[in-house]
């Protein structure tokens, strides 16, 4: 710092002031500082800011699994989202989701100096009284639930899949078949809940839930099963790419998509409108999950935001060529189906 300040000719505190980013120094002084910093290749000593101010700009973020693309697309928004607010993210996945692990992924997350930590977890953990992380550390769980512990910011799973079914049974179809993901995922069961209770809440029977595990070959598999259903003319997936492997099933099976089985899926990816036929799907904003969970580990280190609480990022469906009314001779008339108000 003297180095720069002499050859900027300049004192130390300016210097200082210019790297922090203070303001009262005038553009030209500036000019001149950032000029020094290049020339002599000077960087501020982020160690040393950190033991003087308290923090590290520092975010870690604990996850599960980066197969999944809610997941990875969550992951990129926080990463994006933590550097517009000038801090950097801490990674560190978990092989095996147990309390255990995520204890001790505290632990090192503490010895890798962070100032919050974000998790994304799927499974049901959370939610298990009996598991409690660290005391005083600033959390933001994504995904999954925390009870009324931790703060929660989560895709409004219930409300996408409620509009899903929705628009199936208004295009005409008896009921709604459900491809669901793997048991243990908070997402998958907050999806098949809802799903379940909006065909309760019209009064349409419930068929048998087909699981998969998030990737396209287990929907392709529950897929072949499911073209074997003749009174199978509409599936909601829980997932983009279980939809996608449901779709080539049906196709192999001469089961057309969506003149006799309509298919909705989840998450709306970039290749959703690329299936053939182009998949109607539910949105989620990934971006804004993202944003929102630095937003709250930012607030409880600032100390004006809640250390607890649910925020709920709204859905949207997006419809495309994947859906259509059933075939006529499963409606037992060859007069259109009549249409259920929104």
């Amino acid at each position: 710092m003297a180095d720069v300040a002499h050859l900027a000719g300049v004192s130390s505190q300016t210097v200082s002031r210019v790297s922090n980013g203070f303001p009262g120094v005038n553009e030209e002084t500036r000019q001149q500082v950032l000029a020094a910093m290049k020339d002599l290749d000077y960087r501020p000593n982020s160690a040393a800011r950190a033991l003087k101010r308290g923090e590290f700009r520092t975010i870690g973020v604990i996850t599960f699994t980066l197969s999944t693309t809610g997941n990875v697309r969550t992951l990129e928004a926080i990463a994006t989202s933590a550097a517009h607010e000038g801090y950097a993210v801490t990674l560190l996945p978990v092989a095996v989701p147990t309390q255990d692990e995520v204890r001790g992924a505290f632990s090192r997350l503490g010895e890798l100096a962070v100032d919050a930590v974000i998790v994304i977890m799927e499974v049901h953990l959370l939610d298990e009284a009996r598991l409690s992380l660290p005391p005083h550390v600033k959390v933001v769980v994504a995904d999954s639930d925390a009870g009324d512990r931790y703060a929660v910011v989560d895709t409004d799973q219930a409300g996408g899949t409620r509009e899903a079914v929705r628009h199936l049974l208004d295009l005409g179809h008896d009921t709604v078949w459900h491809l669901a993901g793997p048991e243990e995922s908070y997402a998958a069961q907050r999806r098949t809940d809802a799903w379940r209770t909006a065909l309760a809440d019209a009064g349409r029977t419930t068929p048998e839930i087909v699981r998969g595990d998030w990737s396209a070959e287990s929907g392709y598999r529950a897929g072949l099963h499911l073209a074997g259903q003749d009174d199978c003319t509409a599936v909601f997936v829980a997932n983009d790419q279980m939809a996608l492997g449901l779709l080539r099933a049906l196709n192999e099976r001469g089961r057309k998509v969506p003149d006799e089985v309509s298919v909705v899926g989840f998450d709306d990816i970039a290749e959703a409108g690329s299936f053939q036929p182009p998949l109607t799907t539910v949105h989620q904003d990934f971006a804004e999950v993202g944003r929102r969970c630095v937003e709250g580990v930012l607030h409880q280190m600032r100390r004006s935001g809640p250390d607890h609480g649910t925020t709920l990022v709204p859905t949207r469906l997006v419809v495309r060529a994947s859906t259509t009314s059933p075939p006529r001779d499963r409606r037992g008339s060859k007069d259109p189906a009549p249409r259920r108000k929104p």
